[in-house]
């Protein structure tokens, strides 16, 4: 028996002796499915927990992690046994947040000793949720145009501005930020990477509606906020080297997000036309339509066997720039899924609120207006296009 195999077969008796009976088969076990965390969060339900602390004592909460600062030390092909297992049992993940797909990875890469030691165990347990301060009203697509000023004073950095886009800020105890520490260096080299405690005096967050009826995003306001230098992750002034490493990790994550098992999507709009369409059995009526269908489904396929061999691959902490590609497909496939399944809904689809709509429709409704968001949050489709084409097919500008 190989390594693998053996190691397969541990998580296996693992799982089926501390696994909670309530939470099999209630997850996909995606790397946003599970505890958030926090000082924040509501109250959970007891299994939860357990299944937290149970997974934390086995460094399994993020298995591939050194064991000193909560993780097991497993290689990412161990890891994708460890997952794969849990999703065979339908769990969801222990812990989840933007402090495993994001800040975590990248404090591994750029961390002092002193932020990785303070920062990653707590991450690794869900004792605190991480938020993204990048975004600005005037930095956006143009990330590196970020305005928020960093005042040195002393051992401590002063902080004046705003974040938009906030994904979770009135949720999450920490958040990493790039912001301006040298005005007159070029765009990119005056920008550094530093971590704040949003209970510091005078960070603010606020939150913002969207048209789905339901939204994570705040702006998030900054006014004279001391922050101690040591929270600087690299060097002042060199954080888009920093910057653009976690941007990877964000773009990787999204893309597998959204990837799902084989076949689902594919499934959910075959339920959704024998609902809509009058089919109980059989082959769909519609040519064009079963076309449709099929066509999704075998580029979801195509697009999850891919991401299980980028997972499989990936040799360093960091995707790297092809991560855009895994970025712009998965975004781009949803929307896809979400407009043929609104087509097939009809007039069904067309439902905000009130009688005459079921539950599972409004839901799918708020669900396609909520995708229009995922070809420009981290990083909009013709930024990754332009990340492709000049860093991972080396194609010269065009002039």
């Amino acid at each position: 028996m190989s390594d693998l195999e053996a190691f397969r077969e541990e998580v296996r008796a693992f799982l089926e002796e501390h696994a909670p009976k309530s939470l099999r088969g209630t997850s996909p076990c995606g790397p946003f499915d599970g505890y958030w965390g926090g000082k924040k969060h509501p109250p959970v339900d007891p299994d939860v927990l357990r299944w937290r602390d149970v997974c934390y004592e086995r460094g399994f909460t993020a298995p591939t992690w050194p064991r000193e600062y909560g993780g097991a030390g497993l290689s990412r092909k161990h890891a994708a046994i460890l997952w794969e297992e849990m999703r065979a049992m339908g769990l969801p993940r222990p812990v989840v947040g933007f402090g495993f797909a994001m800040i975590g990875p990248t404090l591994l890469e750029y961390g002092s000793e002193e932020l990785k030691r303070e920062h990653l165990p707590k991450i690794a347990r869900g004792e605190i949720r991480w938020c993204q301060g990048y975004s600005e009203p005037g930095a956006g697509s143009d990330l590196a145009n970020v305005q928020m000023r960093a005042e040195r004073d002393g051992d401590h950095f002063i902080l004046n501005g705003q974040k938009i886009w906030t994904s979770h800020a009135d949720k999450s105890d920490w958040i990493f930020c790039l912001v301006r520490t040298n005005s007159s260096a070029k765009k990119q080299q005056g920008i550094t990477f530093i971590l704040v405690d949003m209970e510091t005096p005078g960070v603010t967050p606020r939150k913002i509606d969207l048209i789905s009826g339901s939204s994570p995003f705040c702006e998030t306001f900054f006014e004279n906020v001391r922050v101690p230098v040591r929270n600087v992750v690299g060097e002042i002034d060199k954080g888009w080297t920093v910057g653009k490493a976690l941007l990877a990790h964000e773009r990787a994550n999204i893309g597998s997000s959204i990837g799902r098992m084989p076949g689902s999507g594919q499934r959910e709009l075959v339920d959704r036309a024998r609902r809509h369409l009058a089919w109980s059995e059989g082959k769909i009526e519609d040519a064009v339509l079963r076309e449709q269908i099929a066509e999704l489904g075998m580029i979801e396929e195509a697009f999850q066997l891919t991401l299980d061999r980028v997972a499989q691959k990936a040799q360093s902490g960091n995707p790297g720039s092809e991560s855009s590609i895994l970025k712009v497909v998965a975004t781009e496939l949803k929307q896809r899924r979400y407009e043929l399944g609104q087509a097939i809904g009809g007039l069904q689809s067309l439902g905000w609120e009130g009688p005459g709509f079921d539950a599972d429709d409004l839901a799918f409704t708020r669900e396609w207006l909520r995708s229009r968001a995922n070809t420009i949050e981290g990083g909009s489709s013709e930024i990754q296009r332009n990340i492709i084409a000049k860093q991972v097919l080396g194609l010269p500008e065009v002039k």
